[in-house]
């Protein structure tokens, strides 16, 4: 992933975008006065809130871990740290890969498992994310009707993505039967192996959403990390001359979050920046809505990445290693669904 990327260009283009909708009109003499006059203590118990909520998501994936290999959440959260710390510093959250490819030195779990639980994790973020959303929706007509197609959008692609996963879970071994007989219809022969390797793996991922009480746990410890997340945009607007219901903060970081999946620069740049839309619609002045939103967006980006990066120094990791993680995904053993996975071991033989 580079400046030749077209993923990298398109995020440049999204992130262009939002800003030409988002900056119109900011008056920035008055932003910087309220940058210059704001209580920044109040940052510190939204920094505290915020590692509640990086916990929760330990302890989120240790659960969704757990068929495949019950791993301490001391030893996660270092991975968890690393990974967002990817993500914030690298396009297409390049971090995902990098987290799981970090667990599998450290704990020996298939990267395209490791990958399959992380996709659950995202779906689920999305579904609450959109439960804020249309939870707080009602109360407010003058959203602009972008935001409201985000969340149609948004609910289309969550909800049809969990119910192909569900499937996927209920019955592996009818889903290896359909993949493998058309990766041996379609494809060629040398990408045979390691598709059906890479899909079987995959599928022993989705092991915890055969469980209604896992699927319940999940959702409900979802729910709770991005309540915790909120309470931390509830806090950093103290440190402004402002007031905006609770309601109000938790629409704001359902919008955020849906507009960061979309493809974006690094830090997410722009897309995060559409929360100032929100605030607006909420009757509280551009300049200062801008102002708050700046400060959030670094008080979320940096405290993370600084753990994340000290973490991936003490791996003895390097930048390389994002690739690394890639190639592995599609190289690693074969465990077929209901058979006893090969080992690294096993798979040199």
């Amino acid at each position: 992933m580079g400046f030749k990327n077209w993923k990298f260009w398109l995020g440049v283009l999204i992130s262009l975008v939002c800003l030409a909708i988002v900056l119109p009109g900011v008056q920035f003499n008055q932003a910087w006065d309220a940058l210059r006059t704001a209580n920044y203590w109040w940052i510190l118990p939204g920094i505290a809130a915020y590692f509640v909520a990086v916990w929760a998501r330990t302890w989120r994936w240790h659960y969704l871990l757990r068929p495949l290999k019950p791993i301490p959440l001391r030893a996660l959260f270092p991975v968890v740290a690393i990974g967002y710390m990817g993500n914030n510093v690298y396009p297409a959250r390049a971090g995902e890969f990098i987290r799981a490819f970090v667990l599998r030195r450290r704990e020996g779990v298939s990267v395209s498992a490791s990958l399959a639980t992380i996709l659950v994790e995202r779906i689920f973020d999305g579904l609450v994310m959109l439960l804020f959303v249309f939870f707080t929706l009602p109360q407010l007509d003058v959203l602009p009707d972008w935001m409201r197609w985000v969340a149609i959008l948004g609910t289309l692609a969550f909800v049809g993505a969990l119910a192909v996963f569900l499937a996927l879970a209920a019955a592996p071994r009818r889903f290896a039967a359909v993949y493998t007989w058309l990766i041996g219809r379609f494809a060629p022969a040398r990408f045979r192996a390691p598709l059906t390797g890479f899909l079987d793996r995959f599928t022993e991922g989705l092991s915890s959403l055969r469980s209604g009480r896992d699927i319940l746990m999940v959702f409900v410890t979802s729910i709770f990390l991005w309540l915790m997340e909120t309470v931390k945009y509830w806090f950093v607007m103290h440190a402004f001359n402002f007031r905006a219901s609770f309601f109000a903060l938790m629409l704001m970081n359902g919008i955020v979050n849906l507009m960061i999946t979309l493809p974006s620069p690094p830090g997410y740049i722009g897309t995060f920046e559409t929360g100032i839309k929100v605030l607006e619609a909420f009757n509280i002045d551009q300049s200062l809505a801008t102002s708050y939103t700046i400060v959030l967006h670094v008080a979320l980006w940096l405290p993370i990445t600084l753990v994340g990066a000290w973490y991936f120094a003490r791996e003895g990791l390097q930048w390389s290693d994002f690739g690394e993680a890639k190639r592995v995904a599609a190289d690693q053993p074969v465990c077929r669904p209901g058979r006893r996975p090969t080992t690294d071991v096993e798979s040199e033989r």
